[in-house]
């Protein structure tokens, strides 16, 4: 079972060793999409947990029992296709090529299978044909 979730860690737990407890104590696996955390401040995470339903579902418990704010990823990438220019600028900040250029017509593929809505591509779109929605 895999599960996308967003971690909001306060600035008293950034410190913490997150990952690795999960696979310690939970046998969950956390593949960090990405982080954003620095000393004595607020910070997030997007993570993929990977394991058994229960362990995934005590490990979140875990989590929020230590402040730590678990949102589940319900979100998803829209690209209007009418406004994409194709330029690919989104393909070099997508971390796991769930957007590519078709190598024949040079036109946008997304691969919503490998998507894990991190975002990236979002502000990295210069016509704003790239959105996320629920």
């Amino acid at each position: 079972m895999k599960k996308r979730v967003t971690l909001t860690v306060p600035k008293r737990a950034v410190q913490m060793a997150l990952t690795y407890q999960l696979a310690k104590d939970f046998n969950v696996a956390a593949n960090i999409i990405r982080a954003q955390i620095a000393p004595n401040q607020i910070g997030k995470l997007v993570v993929e947990l990977q394991g058994d339903i229960d362990e995934i579902d005590a490990a979140i418990e875990w989590l929020r029992a230590r402040h730590i704010h678990v949102a589940l990823a319900s979100r998803e990438i829209n690209i209007d296709e009418r406004s994409c220019i194709d330029c690919g600028l989104c393909t070099g900040v997508c971390p796991t090529e769930a957007l590519t250029l078709e190598p024949e017509t040079f036109r946008l593929h997304f691969a919503r299978s490998r998507c894990v809505v991190c975002e990236q591509c979002v502000p990295t779109c210069p016509v704003q044909a790239i959105s996320t929605h629920f």
